[in-house]
């Protein structure tokens, strides 16, 4: 596609966009008219919203459209299935400057599309408007399927912690990518297209999860979300914690230890939960620590001791995402 946003135009450019997208039996009406509508058979609708911004969650030559697309849809289907639901629609809201290549947004819908049809969800309408910096809202709907909702509030002293999915991966290959590299490509790829265990979300609520999130700030901060929220300590064991060789290579060479990224890193959007020590887990879920009883020390613990630094903050001095 040749040209510009602007030579295409709002209506134009929702008919690309659109024409681009698929359905699954859960849309019952998609985009084109006022609103979607979507089923909701468990007569409950889980939903959640999230935004990256250019410059603080992707970087242009760092990512391409695509790989924005297929991130902004993970990271809002990611937080469904923390809640031990499935995935069934997303909203897009647009915010692209006029002389923006025509192709970004078209790539940018493919990657959503994309990332949806993994997760067994679709994109059902959203908006488009002109502004000076690319801003991709999203809006993500789940449905429940008769379970109840794991919160970040159930963890009981005595429940193990288990976690699906990758940690620090993500992290690492801000790293390569922040020195100016590209490759091991795998960590790249992580930063650029998190995998989030979408399926692990509602098949944990079935394995009777006490408290469950997805990976998106660290795992220490996540984590203190949850021991916040149901009044608990939890402590980690770091030789319960893989470190990938690769990982382990690329700490060395840049000076970091990468148990940091493992424990600081975000938005690899793995899934951890707690769950009571007598369920018997899958072999996709290894247990790294173990759900205690408040205590004076902080409410994330490593072998016991406090650990020292804490994960993504918007609003901290992290600097740009990418």
């Amino acid at each position: 596609m040749k040209g510009t946003v602007g030579e295409l135009g709002e209506f134009g450019l929702i008919r690309e966009l659109t024409s681009r997208l698929t359905t699954t039996p859960a849309v019952r009406i998609g985009p084109g008219d006022d609103a979607a509508v979507v089923t909701a058979p468990d007569r409950r609708v889980v939903a959640s919203t999230d935004i990256l911004l250019e410059g603080r969650h992707f970087r242009r030559d760092w990512s391409t459209a695509y790989d924005v697309g297929r991130k902004a849809a993970a990271q809002n289907l990611a937080d469904i299935a923390a809640m031990g639901a499935v995935p069934t629609a997303i909203l897009l809201g647009l915010v692209v400057p006029a002389d923006l290549p025509a192709t970004w947004p078209t790539e940018l819908m493919d990657g959503l599309r994309d990332e949806c049809q993994v997760a067994g969800a679709a994109v059902v309408g959203g908006d488009v408007v002109r502004g000076d910096t690319i801003t991709v809202a999203i809006t993500a709907l789940g449905d429940l399927r008769n379970q109840e909702p794991v919160t970040r509030a159930g963890a009981q002293p005595g429940d193990v912690v288990a976690v699906t999915g990758w940690l620090g991966w993500s992290a690492a290959g801000h790293a390569v990518l922040s020195r100016g590299f590209r490759s091991p490509r795998a960590f790249v790829e992580a930063h650029r297209r998190p995998e989030p265990p979408y399926h692990a979300g509602p098949a944990a609520a079935g394995l009777g999860a006490t408290a469950m999130t997805d990976v998106s700030d660290g795992l220490v901060a996540d984590l203190g979300h949850i021991a916040d929220a149901s009044k608990v300590r939890i402590d980690l064991r770091s030789a319960g914690i893989d470190i990938p060789t690769q990982m382990s290579d690329i700490g060395t060479a840049v000076g970091v230890d990468p148990m940091q990224w493992v424990l600081n890193g975000g938005e690899d959007h793995a899934i951890v939960a707690t769950f009571p020590p007598d369920v018997k887990l899958p072999a996709r879920w290894k247990v790294i620590g173990e759900v205690l009883h408040p205590s004076a020390l902080p409410q994330v613990t490593v072998d016991g001791a406090p650990w020292v630094k804490a994960g993504w903050d918007h609003f901290g001095d992290d600097g740009d995402d990418g």
